[in-house]
């Protein structure tokens, strides 16, 4: 969790201070499709209470009558109950309808809202709760937020909020009630304070740095040079130069752009860029050699940072410098140091910040700011607001923070969709005349006309969209799937054309024969078509049984593969040596590791939820029993319920810094030799499980099952845990039932997680339909920054 910003913090009374608070992990269940878990039973009121549902609008108790029957069925938190309650306690003469705003403005926190907008709430009520897709097939349900508010208008409802010992008007300097009621163009949002706060501390600090100017934006002959020699002169805009020639004139910036459109080939040479300018400056007589940039890189999750850390690490090595050193100076850089210069490091926000345990303070704050010049975050899609806001906090005010990341993707499972929120309008560019006008001198080319806007906001000249794939083209039924399912609906009637337009274009893709695509559809959760797919791939379902393909350097793409390819990795490849010693010793079991853990990334099973038969829960034991059918595992049904197996693939879900594991890494149990030495007689095997290194080195971790605390099998992983991730062979699983959390981002995520195969399993008729037709529309204020 992350830092309040201090004069928050001592603005709001210790009474208040806390609002809010959830358990963590909540938000990360109700994300990833969870079941709400049941609260306590508790009588049931009596039928006169909720005889008539509109008193619950004017009297507190039918009010709590009626929240206390959302809670009972798993619609409404119990800390969302709780908190109204708590206002009734504290503030005796609270009216009804707050108090169902502030239930509903905590509940929408735990749904990735950042507050409660009440005309979209009266337009739509029943998106306020979360409401199972079809409606509760219990018996007795208790009224809808639908038949509740059928007659209350937006004018009743924004004149009970204005009280002013709990809500305070957010256009007016702030006080310290624990709500704030936000009014712009006649719109009404309530926020819980410290959200609010939240809001404020981005909008202010990023604002700030989109009006202080940098020496490139000054020295436009240098930058030219040193772009000139970076990129490869051409008639056309190169997106990627700039990019890389925006962000070097701002003290803010943000590079998005789908899979494979260069997003860490352009970061690399953005940080060569700016290093190398540093390097070249001219300093007064007496003041010194030129010092590089203190730059960090940081991700929000482990798995992230290792991947980025990887990456990054050979584009380091692989990207030449000469031609930039001699352009950034009359004598040049030193090439060695500007090499080492450029960062390879990558670490997590939280690490970063230096996260205190069980607190949401953070070591680095704006009264102990982080040492650095420059921040680079990527996948950046997942940094929720909290997070944003302590990150901008900690910057120390002549910092540049550069944000990595795809738009389009899953929002953070926290509260807040930051990324898509600074993006809008990045599609459009809406580029000012000066700003085409100073990437013309400095690029070469200009802004093609689509992208210019007389009336563009500072915002906009801050971020470029990479929009040219290199890893899907035209042939690329993976990378026309996704672009189809990622099509704009638009407002009105228009969006209702355009739900059928995007249906169509879907279902085109499916039947013009691409080579990488194959759709499979489930009879029942019972079908052994999909204990197929798992064990072998299914190939059969991809055109010519997924033969004579080759990638764009001429090389055979290996047919589409299922789980038995890593096992048969684990038998074949197991080393003779009858010892796991240390050191040199190790070496044959580490090459064993990483063969199996390579293996292992040609495939992977996504899936939308977390219970039920096509959750990660149902799913993963059905998929064990399948591989030991095939013999590919030997597992009791308990070990595969709920113990280990030589094969078991294991996903960490929390950070352990002892043990140098990060959320979201992946690792695979191996059984080894006890025996530690030549000299040992050979005794029984040992299982431990083998992690791959975070720092891009190839090196192998070795870890005990019994050190593990927080890990969950990962034969199916949740399209959520993937963001990050490329498989060769994705399938993804959409469920049989309307959700809310099939959304077009999800599919659009789940889709791009494949690299060269991908297999969409449907188990409902239309499922694809609903989902990318559902967009996540995540309310904050942050999209009128």
């Amino acid at each position: 969790m992350s830092k309040r910003s201090k004069h928050h913090d001592d603005a709001t009374p210790d009474l208040f201070a806390d609002l809010g608070e959830e358990p963590a992990g909540s938000r990360q269940a109700a994300d990833e499709g969870a079941e709400p878990e049941p609260p306590q039973a508790k009588p049931e009121p009596s039928p006169t209470t909720l005889g008539n549902v509109q008193a619950a609008l004017t009297d507190t108790q039918p009010l709590f009558a009626l929240l206390d029957r959302w809670v009972e069925r798993g619609w409404l938190r119990a800390l969302d109950r709780a908190l109204a309650s708590f206002f009734q306690r504290e503030v005796n003469d609270a009216p009804p309808l707050l108090l169902l705003a502030a239930a509903l403005a905590s509940h929408q926190l735990g749904r990735g809202h950042v507050c409660l907008d009440l005309a979209q709430t009266l337009a739509a009520p029943d998106l306020a709760l979360s409401l199972p897709p079809e409606g509760d097939d219990l018996s007795d349900p208790p009224p809808l937020p639908s038949e509740l508010l059928a007659e209350l208008d937006l004018a009743t409802w924004r004149d009970a909020l204005r009280h002013h010992a709990l809500v305070a008007d957010g256009n007016e300097p702030p006080g310290n009630t624990p709500l704030v009621r936000s009014e712009r163009d006649g719109n009404v949002q309530l926020y819980l304070r410290r959200y609010w706060q939240y809001e404020q501390d981005i909008r202010g600090l990023i604002g700030a740095r989109l009006t202080a100017t940098t020496d490139a934006e000054a020295d436009t002959a240098t930058l030219a040079r040193a772009l000139a020699a970076l990129f490869t002169p051409g008639h056309e805009l190169d997106w990627q130069q700039a990019a890389c020639a925006l962000a070097s004139r701002s003290r803010f910036a943000v590079i998005t752009g789908g899979p494979g459109t260069g997003k860490t080939t352009t970061v690399v040479k953005l940080l060569a860029l700016l290093q190398a300018l540093a390097l070249g400056e001219t300093t007064q007589p007496g003041a010194g050699a030129p010092r590089p940039l203190r730059i960090r890189l940081a991700a929000p999750t482990g798995k992230a940072a290792a991947r980025l850390n990887e990456s990054i690490a050979k584009q380091v090595q692989n990207l030449s410098l000469v031609e930039l050193a001699a352009a950034v100076g009359q004598q040049g850089v030193d090439i060695s140091t500007l090499r080492d210069s450029i960062p390879t490091e990558v670490t997590t926000l939280h690490r970063l910040l230096g996260s205190r345990p069980d607190t949401r303070h953070f070591r680095h704050h704006a009264g102990n700011p982080l040492a650095l010049d420059a921040l680079v975050i990527d996948e950046a899609s997942m940094v929720d607001i909290e997070m944003m806001a302590a990150v901008l906090t900690a910057l120390p005010p002549k910092a540049r923070l550069i944000l990595l990341g795809d738009k389009d993707q899953l929002a953070s499972v926290e509260a807040g969709a930051v990324l898509g929120d600074l993006c809008q309008r990045a599609e459009g560019g809406h580029y000012t005349p000066a700003t085409c006008d100073w990437l013309q001198r400095v690029n070469g080319t200009p802004i093609p006309e689509q992208y210019r806007d007389e009336t563009g906001q500072p915002l906009d000249q801050a971020i470029a969209m990479l929009r040219v794939s290199h890893r899907f083209d035209a042939k690329s039924g993976i990378g026309q799937l996704a672009e189809a399912v990622n099509r704009p609906l638009g407002n009105g009637q228009a969006e209702k054309e355009g739900q059928k337009e995007k249906k169509r274009a879907v279902r085109e893709i499916f039947q013009q024969g691409y080579a990488d695509i194959a759709r499979l559809a489930l009879a029942d959760a019972d079908d052994p078509a999909l204990d197929r797919l798992v064990v072998n791939g299914h190939p059969a379902g991809f055109l010519n049984s997924g033969e004579g393909r080759h990638d764009r350097r001429g090389e055979p793409i290996v047919p589409p593969r299922g789980y038995a390819h890593y096992l048969e990795v684990v038998q074949a490849a197991r080393p003779t040596q009858p010892y796991f010693g240390e050191g040199e010793a190790r070496q044959p079991y580490d090459d064993w590791a990483r063969q199996v853990l390579a293996a292992h990334g040609h495939f992977q099973l996504l899936c939308a939820l977390r219970k039920g038969p096509w959750g990660i829960e149902g799913l993963n034991p059905r998929i064990g029993r399948a591989l030991r059918r095939a013999g590919w595992l030997k597992a009791s049904d308990l070990e595969l319920e709920q113990g280990w197996f030589e094969g078991r693939p294991v996903l960490v879900t929390r950070n352990d810094y002892g043990l140098g594991l990060m959320n979201g890494d992946i690792g695979i149990t191996l059984a080894v030799p006890e025996a530690r030495s030549a000299t040992d007689t050979p005794g029984r095997t040992l299982l431990r499980v083998a992690f791959p290194a975070s720092d891009g080195s190839g090196d192998i971790k070795w870890v005990l099952p019994s050190r593990l605390q927080a890990v969950e099998t990962v034969f199916a992983m949740t399209v959520h845990k993937s963001q990050g991730s490329e498989f060769t062979h994705t399938a993804l699983l959409l469920p049989d039932a309307p959700n809310p959390i099939l959304t077009r981002e999800l599919v659009y995520t789940g889709i791009t997680r494949a690299r060269d195969w991908l297999t969409l399993l449907e188990t409902g008729r239309g499922m694809l339909d609903e989902a990318v037709t559902r967009e996540v529309v995540r309310v904050s204020g942050l999209g009128r920054l």
